[in-house]
This record gives structure tokens, C-alpha cells and sequence, in this order.
């Protein structure tokens, strides 16, 4: 190791029961003397994206030892939207992305360490975790948790889940099949959701070893990554090499560059600028829409495309992306490997990654080019939108590449609803009609912790007389695997008095993607002129009231403190 004595070894030598602390849980005189590294994990049992998160903890310890440290294991699990569904649990899902990260910097501060791994695999604790990295800014590797296998007939954790919750599928059989196969292993689900989009956004931040984004937990090389990010740490403290150094500008704009190529989820547009947010740096959601006009979506993966995620490791992965997108990257950016983006491609082209993980994708029928397309036969760039207008003034966000091209451009009479369960139950109960634009408020940050949509999108996705005709409009979010025109993030919220407080049922909505517009246009079905409906909305402004809050515990934390979802839905 270098002769720099880290400020951790100094405070270390201040107080001597530390030692006495750490000799009664095990360690030995010498394991005092070597860096001292936290592994803080999201294990639990509590949904498949963590339950086999020891295992990579475990051997990424391995690792540290292996480099002369000493690794202490702690952790802090996550919850899953899955379990969420339905019920008011929704409400504590994106708040608890902000708990996980304050137990991580509790688990930080209080120990003064040299360096820490941190290993999660799902929607909110890996945001949570990079989050916490960036506070922290101590030598960090992040390890994803890797992506879940395949379900039967290229299928995923939300294949038949609507049509079983609508009752048109009933047989028994059927249904115990689908609670046998949905999950067939540990891991994300096999949609680039928000929990795969994540993990592709840490490795493209930098933060996490090339090649671990989306890497199959049924394979060996799981393992073999998590080893590495042992050593990784062990050299980024050597080093000196603290996130603030990696998470840069430069390294923000890489990853919206690839969120674009892959179809990520909009949830990246509250997480990204949240992380940002908290290595000192402002991230402006235009950029998103910026880049989005001009990077080629490139990947054939659901729910914007046809395949799994494992299927884009076995492609080659976030490098392969990034070789492909070269042009458009900043390659000189420092990352975990302690080396450039540019390096890092040129070391995994050498050792032969891309030829050896091909081999999987043969098994399959499949070639390369059916993953990730070639960028000159791309037809479709970006994946994401931010929309603007009278509803939404400071921004509003569509995931475009999962809207048929029909209805990037909509009008239509609103319907109201002041929560997703009235919503969900009129949907069902069959009182939707086609051409309606759909409104459910009260649903932000401030509002109800802005819980997501996936049981309303996905009741509307699978109605055939509602799926090519129907907008959903929200100061919510939607899960990852929403795929259809629904917008969420619109801000200002409707418990502030923004705008979406203010439609009303019969309202004329523009909803226009291609010129990222989201407007009033006309009042009781009638067009009317811009001024007409700023003095209606004025006159309704006056009448308007907030809802009383009844809140207690996180939930009221969360919500009396949230900033708004264009700003990254963090507690301020």
C-alpha cells in the first residue's frame, strides 16, 4: 500500500476501544493494522433481487482478503414493488430509497472506514445505495446484483400477471404455472425495469466493474465479478480514488447516453438526478430530453423491444453498448477499475469477453444484431421524453419507445381521478371509454410518497379496446415495465396547486411526444385560446383547497420533505 495515511487510520488511532470493539467480534491484532473495508448489502428475504446477495458479499470479502484487507459485513434490505401492488404500501416503496440510504451512511459515519463495497440488486436500494456512495465519498465499488433467468417462452415476472388479476385467465393449472415460473430464480426481473435500468446506470456511471450490469445470477461469473470488486476497492484505497472523482458531469452524461440506447425506465429520471444531487451537482432533466433527440435506441429489449434482459449480457452487455456509442461518450472518465472508460473497452476486447459470452446467446437462435442493433439500421432515438405546458411547467416524463407511434400525438376529454385505486376501479369495471385521457393527482413526492402505476398501466395495456387508445396522465411515477402512452412526474404536484390540481373532467388534452407538449387546449370538449384557459385556470386556482394531510412516522418524513419529481423526489 502507498505511504498516505487516510483520515479513517488517524481517527482509528484516537480512541482505543475500537479495537477492544472489533477483537470481541473476532478480529485479531493484525486485522487492525490492514484497511478496513465496509460490505453494506441489501440481503434479505425480501423478494429474489436480494435474497442471494450474502453469496456476492461474501466472495467479494474473499477478495478484500485476499488483498490484505479486512472486510466487516453489514446490511440493510430493500423492499419490492411487487409486494406493493394494490394496497397503500405503494406510498413507502420510493421512500424507502431515501431509509436504506441513511442507514448506509450511518453504517459509514459512525465506523470511520477506508473503503466500501456496496451490493444491491433492485429498483430502489441501488439508486439508495449510489446515492449513499456519493454522501459517503469514501473508495466505493458497487456490485450489481445481476439479472434473473428467463422465464418459460421468453417471458417475464409480469408475463399473465394482468390477465390473472382481471380473471381472464382462470385456469388452475395456468395460474399455479405462472406462480412456479415467473420468478424461476434470484435476481432482477427480466425487464429493463427500473431494477435493471439502475444497475446499467451504475456501470455506466463508473461505479461499478465493466460487465456486472445484468450479469446472470445462474452463472459462475457472478462470482468471478464479485471477487474483483474486492480487489477493485482495495485499489481504488490505494489510490485514493473517491466517487467524487468518478461520479462527474461527464460520467452523468455518459449514462443518460446509454439510458437512451437501452429503453431505461423514467424512474432513472428521478434516481440520476438524486445522485447527483448528492455529490454536489445539479442534474438538469433537460439534458435527458437533449440527448434523447439524438442517440439511438438501440436495444431490442422488453418492454420496449422483444427480449429479456439476460439476453443483453449475453450480447456483450453495457460495453457492448458503450463500443457501439463510442462517438457520442466521454471514453477519458475515471471509473472503479481505477483506469478510463476507453481502457476499460480496450482491456475487455483484448481478454475476450465479447467472444466468450456470445456463446450463450447461440444456445438461443440468436445473434448479436437481434440485442443490440446497429446504430447505422436504427430508426428510433432515445427512449424518454420531457414534456412541457400549461399541466406541467416544470416538466413531465413518457418513456416514448414503449408508445405506438399512433398515439405520439392525442387529443382527448379528460377524466379525473383523485387516486389510483378509483382509477384502477373504473379501468376494470369497464368505465373507461377509448380516447380518454386519464388524470390521477395527488400521487407526487408531497403527495402520497409517489407510489407507481404498474397495476393501472397494465390493466389498461391488456384491454384491447383501451391499449391503443387511452392516455394516462400523473404526478406519480410508473414502474419500468409500463409500456403504452402514460406520463408521470408532472410538476409542479397536484398537493402544491399545480396545474394537474386544476383539470377537470371534460377538459381538452394535447398530448404531442414528437414536440414535447403536454396542454390544455380546450375547456368542456371545446378548443379554446391560450388566454381563455390561463383566466379559467386562474378563476379555478382561487376555489381550489389542499387537502388535509393526515401522516405519521417515515411516511410523513417523506412527504413533508420531498422535493419535486423533476428535481430527483429526494428529501431536502
Amino acid at each position: 500500500m502507498n505511504s498516505y495515511e487516510p483520515k479513517s487510520k488517524r481517527v482509528r488511532k484516537n480512541w482505543i476501544q475500537m479495537d477492544a470493539l472489533h477483537t470481541g467480534i473476532g478480529w485479531t491484532l493484525e486485522d487492525l493494522e490492514k484497511p478496513q473495508i465496509l460490505v453494506d448489502d441489501a440481503y434479505g428475504e425480501s423478494h429474489p433481487g436480494s435474497k442471494h446477495l450474502s453469496k456476492i458479499s461474501e466472495e467479494a470479502s474473499i477478495g478484500i482478503w485476499e488483498k490484505g484487507g479486512r472486510p466487516a459485513r453489514f446490511t440493510v434490505t430493500d423492499l419490492c414493488d411487487g409486494w406493493a401492488q394494490g394496497h397503500d404500501g405503494m406510498n413507502f416503496i420510493l421512500a424507502s430509497r431515501e431509509f436504506i440510504c441513511n442507514m448506509i451512511e450511518l453504517h459509514a459515519s459512525v465506523i470511520p472506514w477506508d473503503g466500501m463495497i456496496l451490493v444491491a440488486g433492485c429498483d430502489k436500494s441501488v439508486p439508495a445505495h449510489l446515492m449513499a456512495a456519493s454522501r459517503i465519498n469514501i473508495p466505493t465499488v458497487f456490485i450489481p446484483g445481476g439479472s434473473m433467468r428467463i422465464s418459460p417462452n421468453m417471458g417475464t415476472s409480469l408475463t399473465n400477471v394482468s390477465e390473472i388479476g382481471r380473471g381472464d385467465i382462470t385456469s388452475e393449472k395456468e395460474i399455479r404455472n405462472y406462480r412456479l415460473t415467473g420468478c424461476p430464480s434470484c435476481g432482477a426481473c427480466q425487464f429493463m425495469g427500473t431494477a435493471s435500468t439502475m444497475q446499467c446506470m451504475a456501470e455506466a456511471l463508473g461505479m461499478a466493474l465493466p460487465g456486472s450490469a445484468l450479469l446472470p445470477t445462474s452463472l459462475r461469473d457472478i462470482l468471478d465479478w464479485s471477487r474483483k470488486a474486492g480487489y477493485a476497492v482495495m485499489n481504488l484505497v490505494d489510490k485514493n480514488i473517491m466517487p467524487k472523482d468518478i461520479l462527474t458531469p461527464e460520467a452523468f452524461r455518459n449514462a443518460i447516453v446509454i439510458h437512451a440506447a437501452i429503453g431505461g425506465s423514467t424512474n432513472a429520471m428521478i434516481h440520476l438526478p438524486a445522485i447527483a444531487h448528492e455529490i454536489g451537482y445539479e442534474l438538469d432533466p433537460d439534458l435527458f430530453d437533449e440527448l434523447n433527440h439524438k442517440i439511438p435506441h438501440i436495444c431490442n429489449i422488453t418492454p420496449s423491444g422483444k427480449y429479456p434482459t439476460e439476453l443483453l449480457w449475453y450480447a456483450g452487455g453495457i460495453p457492448m453498448v458503450q463500443l457501439a456509442l463510442k462517438d457520442y461518450l466521454d471514453l477519458d472518465v475515471m471509473t472503479v477499475t481505477g483506469k478510463t472508460l476507453k481502457e476499460n473497452l480496450e482491456e475487455m476486447e483484448n481478454e475476450g469477453f465479447f467472444e466468450r459470452v456470445i456463446g450463450y446467446l447461440n444456445n438461443y437462435g440468436l445473434k448479436r444484431e437481434d440485442i443490440i442493433r446497429p446504430v447505422k439500421e436504427t430508426k428510433l432515438f432515445g427512449s424518454v421524453a420531457v414534456l412541457k405546458g400549461n399541466i406541467a411547467p416544470e416538466g413531465a416524463v413518457i418513456k416514448y419507445s414503449a408508445v405506438n407511434k399512433n398515439m405520439w400525438y392525442h387529443v382527448g376529454p379528460a377524466k379525473v381521478y383523485n387516486s389510483e385505486e378509483e382509477c384502477y376501479e373504473a379501468i376494470v369495471k369497464g368505465k373507461v371509454e377509448p380516447g380518454m385521457v386519464l388524470f390521477i393527482r395527488y400521487e407526487g413526492p408531497q403527495g402520497s410518497g409517489m407510489p407507481e402505476m404498474l397495476m393501472t398501466t397494465e390493466a389498461i395495456a391488456v384491454d384491447p379496446k383501451l391499449n391503443d387508445s387511452v392516455v394516462l396522465i400523473t404526478d406519480g411515477r410508473f414502474s419500468g415495465g409500463t409500456r403504452g402512452p402514460c406520463v408521470g412526474h408532472v410538476s409542479p404536484e397536484a398537493i402544491v396547486g399545480g396545474p394537474i390540481a386544476l383539470i377537470e373532467d371534460g377538459d381538452l388534452i394535447e398530448l404531442d411526444i414528437e414536440n414535447r407538449k403536454l396542454n390544455v387546449i380546450g375547456i368542456n370538449g371545446e378548443r379554446c385560446t391560450n388566454e381563455e384557459i390561463e383566466k379559467i385556470f386562474n378563476e379555478r386556482k382561487l376555489k381550489w383547497k389542499e387537502p388535509e394531510r393526515k401522516r405519521k412516522g417515515v411516511f410523513k418524513l417523506y412527504t413533508d420533505h420531498a422535493v419535486s419529481a423533476m428535481k430527483g423526489a429526494y428529501i431536502k
